[in-house]
């Protein structure tokens, strides 16, 4: 059965049976309503394969493993060899794989899966050498006299000093905040971060780590400011319409929205009621790329206007820009 999402209800009210029925279906924040997703991505086909693929040893025993966003996809395959190593949501763009053998070549190519499960075709392969195995117990230096610039109004340039450890740098993780984004080896002092947005503030550290995997403090904090303007437009659900339905003397607002079309897939909606949250839906994996549905209860009394309007959560965690906002009535259209 497909997987409907649990809704929350902002106005204390009788529940539909139908709300019962679905309850447990999706992860909610609040209490249980009922509504509908859309799934699929109209594409007719399966996804292409992802372009942009990089490995780079990060230690004797590790690679990371980075790619370029595929379009209405819901998650990747990472394949080291013929052999799957983990899937990972839509979402992410990279990852670390563990546990390889030191001084080896390792290949890797990485494929897409949309929400009907179609798998596409392999990246083109890449590779990457483990460094020998040593005995280390001492972390490098942190990378001093980090410096960045914006490069675009989504991108940004690093650089930083090389640390020094007493054995071997082999790779520097870049750091958005708490989350590592980024991996080069410990022969490079520079590295692009891409997918930012428009006139938004970001802060950068950079970490230096050694072939037994012992890393280094994080050194100077970078903020930059990505130039432009962010009006929420090239984030916000479009097309959000709003109608007033009465059902056994009670009134709910049923929504549609079309959902912003953003690297990876829209996994989270808040929806603002007269100007204030009312609610978060969460999806699991069946998370609508074409149309969403809502529903919720309003009410019993006739000619109540109300403002609605909905954003996302985008998937670097911050929230994109709000959809335009719809006046319903109560009682107009049933």
């Amino acid at each position: 059965m497909r997987q409907v999402p649990v809704l929350a209800v902002p106005v204390p009210g009788r529940v539909p049976r139908r709300c019962a029925l679905l309850c447990g279906a999706l992860l909610l924040v609040t209490s249980c309503g009922w509504g509908t997703g859309g799934g699929g991505d109209g594409s007719g086909g399966p996804p292409g394969a992802p372009t942009g693929v990089t490995a780079e040893a990060g230690s004797a025993t590790t690679v990371h493993v980075m790619w370029n966003a595929v379009d209405g996809v819901e998650a990747y395959e990472v394949h080291r060899g013929g052999t799957l190593v983990k899937e990972v949501p839509a979402s992410d763009r990279m990852m670390d794989v563990v546990r390889l053998r030191p001084s080896t070549a390792h290949a890797f190519t990485v494929r897409a899966r949309d929400a009907d499960g179609r798998l596409g075709p392999h990246s083109r392969e890449v590779r990457a050498t483990t460094p020998a195995a040593v005995t280390d117990d001492s972390a490098p230096t942190r990378p001093r006299a980090a410096l960045g610039r914006a490069a675009g109004s989504r991108a940004v340039q690093l650089t930083w000093s090389a640390a020094t450890d007493d054995r071997a740098v082999v790779s520097y993780d870049v750091y958005q905040g708490d989350t590592k984004v980024h991996s080069v080896g410990g022969g490079q002092t520079a590295a692009v971060v891409t997918g930012l947005r428009a006139g938004t503030r970001y802060s950068f550290t950079v970490r230096a780590r050694d072939a037994a995997d012992n890393v280094s403090p994080a050194g100077t904090t970078v903020r930059i400011t990505t130039p432009g303007s962010d009006d929420g437009r090239a984030t916000a659900p479009g097309a959000l319409r709003a109608a007033s339905r009465n059902d056994d003397g009670a009134y709910y607002i049923d929504l549609t929205w079309a959902p912003p079309r953003t690297d990876g897939v829209v996994t989270e909606y808040q929806i603002h009621l007269d100007g204030r949250p009312a609610t978060s839906l969460v999806y699991g994996g069946d998370a609508p790329r074409d149309r969403a549905e809502y529903s919720f209860y309003a009410g019993r009394e006739a000619g109540v206007t109300h403002r609605v309007r909905v954003r996302a959560r985008l998937s670097d965690g911050t929230w994109g820009g709000f959809s335009d906002e719809r006046k319903v009535t109560t009682g107009d259209g049933g």
